[in-house]
């Protein structure tokens, strides 16, 4: 499939509801870390389950009447039925196995066989927008980290980390929007390569020595810069603290969530890793479970020894405990930084201009400033982001904003777009990892206060409130491959189309997002939740 030129007014759909999603489709797609194989991200995240699906789906994009909805099951378009003008465009489920059976093995196989296909959390339901998606929430734990330990600023502090694909390809640059020095160790040189052409990394080697005399001299200096280096976590970080390198800050973005399609085992290239998945799927697992115990033992010597280490969210610790290793003793990024966040509804909000045109997100940038005041987040960011991150793809922002002001953004967008103030629609939409989206207890449900960390009952309400509203798709998730069993998160996209009918849709889905999401955090005993709950008027019997 080629990827259309989706810029301007040229309408493919019937409608511009239905052309957003196709061209959100397609910008997905081509921020795909493996575009020929549908992958987007995270070794196994797919935008489709074949090609011959996607097809499918673009065809019946182009042909969706408002008054219907598409039905896609993990990646497969099933059918198109007749709802009403209230009800979601799309509807669709990824990767989603019965408990006893959501078993990385059975994932799988049915992968194997055709019948299923991990969605990852934005790639699935076309939602991505490349590494962008992350960058404010990866500065944003750096600055959370830096206000708690450095007296708010990483200026002459390093930041090692691993793993720079299409999530983790976000850490050198927020680490340099928050002053830090980051070193960043990534096995795939194409990687390297495709972070320093984007401008998320400045410079790359293939020297330990190299990377720690750069990494060493930018921190006594306190100058704000990023190195990639070439190797294997599992090898490298030791060698580093062999070395005597300490950095202040360790965490990790490797993919090894997946142990078959993701982490690398120490001693293999990814093409090694490729092979050994052919013919002995048991022992890559085996030797990649090997490798992230290592790479986790070094990171808690640098923990013991003083630095800030914690996980961000990739399942590190759970494989390294498959293997003896007390990995749980590193805490987790959400729980430790973002949780109070959480509990305002503050989360990673997005939006994308179909139009094509960045004169629309400087235009909402700037509305963003003026409007949210109050929001010391949003202040620090959009001028920070305007700076450091390129567009690439359809232009495209994300700023955290909590409930009530996510709402209140999109309805002045909605009425900029009907006055003509805009070249086109804006597409909403959101990470996963937010308030009300998501439970994963090894991520961000983890250590809830009740216990209520694996309850998926949050998104799936989420997911079902967010289509009553008649968000224009509303997708539901869960782990596949080795997440399976793991995390259950609920996607949705709103299109400000300029039309009264998208501004009440907008109104009544964004409130329901955010409003189950801090329900969700007062229900589980967080003060600052029920608070959050009671001074957004929303009916809550807590």
């Amino acid at each position: 499939m080629v990827i259309a030129d989706v810029a301007g007014q040229r309408l493919r759909c019937r409608g511009w509801r239905q052309e957003t999603l196709l061209r959100m489709l397609e910008n997905t797609l081509a921020h795909a870390e493996r575009p020929d194989e549908l992958i987007v991200y995270a070794g196994l995240a797919k935008v489709a389950r074949n090609h011959a699906a996607l097809e499918r789906i673009v065809g019946a994009l182009r042909e969706l009447e408002e008054h219907e909805t598409l039905v896609v099951q993990s990646g497969k378009p099933i059918g198109v039925f007749p709802t009403g003008p209230g009800a979601p465009l799309v509807v669709m489920a990824n990767s989603n196995l019965v408990g006893r059976w959501a078993t990385g093995e059975h994932f799988y196989e049915l992968e194997r066989r055709g019948l299923i296909m991990w969605g990852g959390y934005t790639a699935g339901d076309w939602q991505y927008i490349g590494s962008q998606g992350i960058l404010q929430g990866t500065y944003q734990t750096l600055t959370a980290v830096a206000d708690e330990h450095f007296g708010g600023d990483l200026a002459g502090r390093l930041v090692v980390t691993a793993g720079l694909g299409g999530m983790g390809g976000a850490q050198p640059l927020a680490a340099v929007m928050a002053g830090g020095v980051a070193l960043c160790v990534e096995v795939d040189p194409d990687r390297i390569a495709r972070r320093i052409e984007s401008g998320y990394l400045e410079r790359g080697t293939e020297s330990i020595d190299e990377a720690v005399a750069l990494a060493r001299e930018a921190a006594e200096a306190g100058t704000a810069g990023s190195i990639g280096l070439l190797g294997n976590a599992a090898e490298v970080l030791p060698a580093l603290r062999a070395r005597g390198l300490r950095p202040d800050v360790v965490t990790d973005q490797t993919p090894a969530h997946d142990l078959l399609y993701g982490y690398v085992p120490a001693g293999m290239s990814p093409a090694d890793a490729g092979d050994l998945r052919k013919s002995d799927p048991d022992e890559l697992s085996r030797r990649a479970r090997e490798s992230i115990a290592a790479h986790v033992e070094c990171m808690l010597a640098w923990q013991d020894a003083g630095a800030v280490v914690f996980e961000y969210g990739n399942n590190l610790r759970a494989q390294a405990a498959e293997n003896g290793v007390d990995a749980f003793r590193i805490p987790i990024f959400i729980e430790r930084y973002i949780r109070p966040l959480f509990c305002r509804g503050l989360g990673p909000f997005r939006w994308v201009a179909v139009s094509g045109d960045p004169a629309d997100i400087d235009a909402i940038d700037a509305m963003v400033v003026r409007e949210f005041p109050g929001n010391p987040l949003v202040q620090r960011w959009i001028p920070i982001a305007r700076r450091y991150v390129r567009q690439a793809g359809l232009p495209s922002r994300i700023s955290w904003l909590a409930h009530g002001e996510r709402a209140r953004l999109a309805l002045l967008v909605n009425d900029a777009v009907g006055r003509g103030e805009l070249g086109g629609p804006v597409a909403f939409t959101r990470d996963h990892l937010d308030a009300g989206g998501v439970a994963q207890p090894l991520r961000e449900t983890e250590n809830m206060p009740d216990g209520s960390d694996a309850v998926s009952d949050w998104p799936l309400l989420n997911a079902l409130l967010t289509a009553g509203s008649g968000a224009d798709l509303v997708a539901i998730h869960a782990g596949g491959g080795g997440y399976a069993g793991y995390m259950q998160s609920a996607g949705v996209t709103l299109v400000a189309d300029g039309t009264g009918a998208a501004g009440e849709r907008i109104a009544s889905a964004l409130t329901a997002d955010t409003g189950i999401g801090i329900m969700r955090y007062a229900d589980a005993g967080y003060a600052t939740a029920a608070d959050a709950v009671r001074e957004s008027g929303l009916r809550w019997f807590g």
